[in-house]
C-alpha cells in the first residue's frame, strides 16, 4: 500500500488544531500536511509533529487572505512583489516545519499574459528555491474554482515544462482529475513522470475514498505498481467524524 499521510485542515477538524497531530498518529499516519499554518506560531506546530514523530510533508502559499482578496498570486500579471513576499513567507514555514513541498496556487485569470506571469515567476522562485525543497502545482477544477487560472492538467504539464525546472512538479489530485478528465488512472499513468505528491479524495463532492466515483482499489494498485515513493495524502472532507471514515486505508 502506498505511503499516507494526512490533510489536517479537513482531516479531525472537529478538533482544536494542535490535537489533530495526535489523532493522526493514533490512527497510524506517519506524515501530515496543513494547507495553512501560518496562523500558529512555527513553534507549536513543530512541538506536536516531534512529540507524534509525524513528518511534515507539503504547506501552501500563499496564505489565507483574510480581507476579501484573491488567493494565489502565481499567475496574476503585476502581482509579481506579492507572489515574492508569500513564497518568502511560505519557505521560511517549510523550513521550520520540515515540509519539502510547497503548493503554490495559481489565483484567478486566464489567458497567455497569465501563463506567461506564472512561468516568469515559478522560473524566478525555483532557482533560489533551497536545494531540499520542491514547488507543486495542481488544477482546480471549475466546478470548485470556477475562474481558477490553472484549471487542467495539460495546462499545468506545459507550465511546469516551461519552467524547465527539477524542483516544480504535479501534486497530483484525484479528485479534481475526476471531476476534469473522468479518467484518474488514465490521467495518472499520462503525468506519472511529473508527479511529485499525491491527494486523494473522491468524487464528486471531494468525499472520503469509497463514496464517489473513483476506483481507488485500482489507484492504490497502480502507485504500487509504477514505484510511487512519494506521499500519498487523504484530502477530503469527512462526512463526520474522522476516525469513523478510515475503512479506506485498510
Amino acid at each position: 500500500m502506498p505511503r499516507f499521510s494526512a490533510n489536517l485542515t479537513h482531516l479531525w477538524a472537529e478538533l482544536p488544531y494542535l490535537d489533530r497531530f495526535d489523532a493522526a498518529a493514533e490512527a497510524g499516519f506517519e506524515g501530515v500536511e496543513v494547507l495553512f499554518p501560518y496562523d500558529v506560531p512555527a513553534p507549536a506546530t513543530q512541538a506536536a509533529l516531534r512529540r507524534n514523530g509525524l513528518q511534515m510533508v507539503l504547506l501552501n502559499a500563499p496564505g489565507p487572505n483574510y480581507t476579501g482578496g484573491a488567493r494565489g498570486f502565481a499567475a496574476i500579471p503585476g502581482g509579481e512583489a506579492r507572489f515574492d513576499y508569500d513564497m518568502r513567507r511560505a519557505v521560511r514555514y517549510a523550513q521550520a516545519l520540515g515540509a519539502k513541498l510547497i503548493h503554490v496556487m495559481s489565483g484567478d485569470g486566464e489567458g497567455s499574459h497569465a501563463k506567461a506571469t506564472m512561468i516568469a515567476n515559478l522560473k524566478r522562485v525555483s532557482s533560489a528555491l533551497p536545494e531540499d525543497l520542491c514547488l507543486t502545482l495542481t488544477p482546480f477544477n471549475a466546478q470548485a474554482q470556477p475562474d481558477y487560472f490553472l484549471n487542467s492538467f495539460d495546462l499545468a504539464a506545459d507550465i511546469i515544462d516551461s519552467a524547465g525546472a527539477p524542483n516544480v512538479a504535479l501534486q497530483f489530485n484525484t479528485y479534481h482529475a475526476q471531476m476534469i478528465a473522468g479518467d484518474v488512472l488514465g490521467r495518472f499513468q499520462d503525468l506519472l513522470p511529473l508527479i511529485r505528491h499525491i491527494q486523494i479524495s473522491d468524487a464528486p463532492g471531494c468525499v472520503a475514498p469509497g463514496l464517489g466515483q473513483i476506483d481507488f482499489p485500482a489507484v492504490f494498485a497502480a502507485i504500487d505498481a509504477n514505484s510511487y515513493d512519494g506521499w500519498v495524502s487523504a484530502e477530503y472532507m469527512p462526512a463526520g467524524r474522522t476516525e469513523i471514515g478510515l475503512d479506506w486505508m485498510r
